[in-house]
């Protein structure tokens, strides 16, 4: 399989899995988890050709680090990035004193006046890193990467939770707790 087939493979089954499992008719708990028979089963129906081994391929080889197997491998979710109602049991953490937040320079103006909020998403995500928030924002167009004073937030009782990727996530930042890039 060539890393464009994977590649594929993997962006059907995050659109599936935090998206629309209804486009194949396949079913999530409350916590997002599918039965993994079920979605080979169904992806199959729909064209998609899986097998258990080439989903273990794609948790282990996702560069971010999308989805988790269950313990058992009986069951699959995606991490974080969920647009449909998903408890993904998190527990509210501190965060540490800064986060970032990779956009685009085209939202600059209105995440000026109304900071990020998750739009479609359960959460707005952050990262733990720079170098990883301007990846994020290359995806939209011109990087602009945001500094979010977390810590700042945590203690006005804003709360934080972190993904088992590794992201950082809460509900939404206002305007007041982003720090701006000199050019941003």
């Amino acid at each position: 399989m060539t890393d464009q087939q994977h590649k594929k493979l993997s962006k059907f089954l995050s659109l599936i899995l935090r998206h629309d499992p209804q486009a194949i008719g396949l079913t999530l708990d409350a916590q997002g988890w599918a039965d993994v028979d079920e979605f080979i089963a169904k992806a199959g129906a729909h064209g998609r050709l899986y097998s258990r081994t080439l989903i273990a391929a794609i948790v282990r080889d996702n560069d971010k680090q999308r989805f988790k197997l269950s313990d058992d491998g009986r069951r699959i979710r995606a991490n974080q990035g969920h647009s449909i109602d998903i408890d993904l049991a998190l527990q509210p953490l501190e965060p540490p004193p800064t986060l970032y937040h990779g956009t685009a320079t085209h939202f600059a103006a209105s995440i000026r006046k109304t900071g990020l909020d998750k739009r479609s998403r359960q959460h707005v995500h952050l990262s733990l890193d720079r170098d990883t928030a301007v990846k994020v924002g290359s995806r939209h167009g011109a990087p602009l990467v945001l500094h979010v004073r977390a810590a700042e937030m945590h203690a006005c009782g804003f709360a934080f939770y972190r993904a088992d990727n590794g992201v950082w996530l809460t509900d939404a930042v206002a305007p007041e707790f982003i720090d701006w890039p000199a050019q941003g």
